[in-house]
């Protein structure tokens, strides 16, 4: 009896950490995406120029293409408008109505479309590992209810991130859309990271806990909030480089650093309080756990992780921007907040230890 419920643990684990590993390549994907321009690659949502397999030619399209994808936004935009409208959110409702960047229509490049539908093959995947953890998980919820209730909330909000991602079009990629699509992406990962976690807890034997003080715990909650804070400025800086390229044509990427202004010495400034924070809680980490520890070996990876986050900012300030370096720097950021909350589960674990027997 034991050896079947092994295995069903240990195959849920098995998907659910190829789950995570499949949506930190979508966020990756998804910075190629921006990077590239190829946001607006793929007009309509689900489908692609209303086909499941894109074209690869513009001699595929109708010569009025420009016109029909435009009514079908500012058709889907209208209801929008008015479902958040109704949601008391009327401020929002009428920057959208009223924003008439939304109005412009890319012209087809086959480039472009292709990588967003990439992109959007890569959602899809996604979607249908979520419904596998789900399926998965019900065996487990006589062991852990929780389990089967947060993989179900999971697939909800997959759906929802998946609306989002077509409001994200619809809108012609509006700045604080994209903001929030990233945000939710970053609770997905967290998410999942915490039924992985649930479920090893499942098998996993007691081992040694460590007496590890609360203000370690405390100290890495504050980093990881202000990794989060730092990723939306991140977004903000990310924003005014793209309406300076579009201005610019993409070219003289030398200057798009010069022409950002206040947003960019923000960002770069709040990232020195992140290193003071962070160097603080390594010497706690350091100092308090055992080596090898799951705590400390996750506390180095988190270390490098920072150390690569600031030195492809570093190198993109300096260096023009590289455009092979974007979807890189937004990946490290997403990878430290989900190494945070697996960091943040394991001292919890010790901190309740600690706790229990005093």
């Amino acid at each position: 009896m034991q050896q079947v419920t092994d295995k069903l643990i240990n195959s849920f684990r098995r998907v659910s950490v190829i789950t995570v590993i499949a949506v930190y390549i979508l966020i990756l994907i998804g910075g190629i995406v921006r990077s590239s321009g190829s946001g607006m690659g793929c007009p309509d949502w689900p489908k692609c120029f209303g086909s499941f397999i894109p074209p690869t030619s513009v001699d595929q399209l109708p010569a009025n293409y420009q016109e029909i994808y435009l009514n079908k936004r500012i058709a889907k935009n209208e209801r929008f408008v008015a479902t958040i409208e109704r949601l008391g959110f009327s401020e929002k409702a009428e920057e959208i109505a009223n924003d008439k960047s939304i109005l412009i229509e890319e012209e087809f490049n086959p480039m472009k479309t292709w990588i967003e539908y990439l992109n959007r093959l890569a959602g899809v995947i996604i979607g249908l590992l979520i419904i596998l953890t789900v399926w998965k998980s019900f065996p487990l919820g006589k062991l852990d209810r929780w389990i089967p209730i947060l993989s179900v909330f999971n697939l909800i909000l997959v759906i929802f991130i998946g609306w989002i991602g077509s409001i994200v079009v619809s809108t012609n990629l509006l700045h604080w859309m994209i903001t929030f699509h990233m945000l939710q992406a970053l609770l997905l990962v967290s998410l999942l990271i915490n039924v992985y976690h649930r479920s090893g807890k499942l098998v996993k034997s007691e081992g040694v806990k460590m007496d590890v003080p609360q203000r370690i715990e405390l100290v890495l909650l504050i980093g990881t909030f202000l990794m989060l804070i730092q990723i939306v400025l991140g977004t903000q800086v990310r924003e005014q480089i793209d309406i300076i390229s579009s201005s610019l044509g993409n070219m003289l990427r030398n200057e798009w650093i010069d022409r950002i202004g206040f947003e960019f010495l923000i960002h770069r400034s709040f990232s020195i309080v992140l290193v003071a924070i962070h160097v603080l809680y390594f010497f706690w980490a350091f100092k308090y756990t055992l080596r090898k520890s799951q705590v400390n070996l996750w506390s180095q990876v988190l270390m490098i992780l920072i150390i690569l986050e600031i030195a492809t900012g570093i190198t993109m300030a300096y260096f023009g921007i590289p455009a092979f370096l974007q979807p890189i720097h937004l990946l490290l950021g997403t990878l430290i907040i989900g190494v945070q909350v697996i960091l943040l589960l394991e001292i919890r674990e010790n901190v309740q230890y600690r706790l229990n027997t005093n």
